[in-house]
């Protein structure tokens, strides 16, 4: 299930899902929908909010809009490290949808190529990660691969170069990064990323923190990571 506005207006206008899935909308979101020709040619059925509310996880904010349909199959690897240029985010192993949701988000923004994830161990783009998401997960490309750390092997094969964030690296990012494709490597909110993963990477930084906080929340630290890298890129 996606629920929220953004989120569901995003899928409605995604064409990957054209002619798929179940599109819930309380009366007034449902009028307003067919008065902006939002709907893409799909049936909309009209439910109370109560109704909604009890279709959803507790607590879930719809804005009196849901849609049930399958998660999006992704992209083929090949389509993100092919040719090497710009930035690309990989996650390893991070399982908060909050988080994940906020870093497809941010990547977005910073004009990222796409994402790539481990096919286990990743949460499945719907639900609270897409509402964390406003969206996004409809229009950046994501990748699922079964090892992070071939992917790795490839990407720098084809000219791309790996940057992991860790809070007890040496270099700051600003030191580690530059203009080159970049990959950039962000692991789990709890262990960091695993030795194999670091290992495959070209340089691991840290975020410098002069307030003496002892860190930064995974996603906060990506927007951070990505705005110093797409700076970077645009030389």
């Amino acid at each position: 299930m996606l629920w929220g506005r953004h989120p569901v207006l995003a899928a409605l206008a995604n064409p990957s899902r054209e002619g798929r899935g179940r599109l819930f909308a309380t009366p007034d979101r449902a009028d307003e929908l067919m008065r902006e020709g939002l709907l893409q040619g799909r049936e909309v059925e009209r439910i109370e909010a109560r109704e909604l509310d009890r279709l959803l996880p507790p607590g879930a904010v719809h804005q009196g809009l849901a849609f049930k349909v399958a998660p999006l199959e992704g992209v083929a690897f090949e389509a993100l490290a092919e040719p090497a240029e710009g930035l690309i985010v990989m996650l390893d192993q991070l399982t908060d949808p909050q988080n994940v949701g906020a870093i497809f988000r941010s990547a977005l923004a910073f004009g990222a190529r796409g994402v790539i994830v481990q096919d286990r161990h990743s949460p499945v783009l719907a639900g609270a990660l897409a509402k964390a998401a406003a969206g996004a997960t409809e229009r950046l490309p994501c990748a699922r691969v079964v090892n992070l750390s071939r992917a790795l092997e490839t990407l720098a094969d084809l000219g791309w170069r790996a940057v992991g964030l860790d809070g007890g690296a040496e270099a700051t990012l600003a030191e580690a990064l530059d203009a080159r494709p970049t990959v950039l490597v962000m692991g789990s909110e709890g262990e960091g990323l695993r030795r194999l993963v670091a290992e495959h990477c070209d340089a691991l930084a840290r975020i410098p923190m002069p307030g003496g906080f002892e860190s930064l929340n995974v996603s906060n630290a990506a927007a951070v990571a990505l705005y110093e890298a797409s700076r970077r890129q645009a030389g």
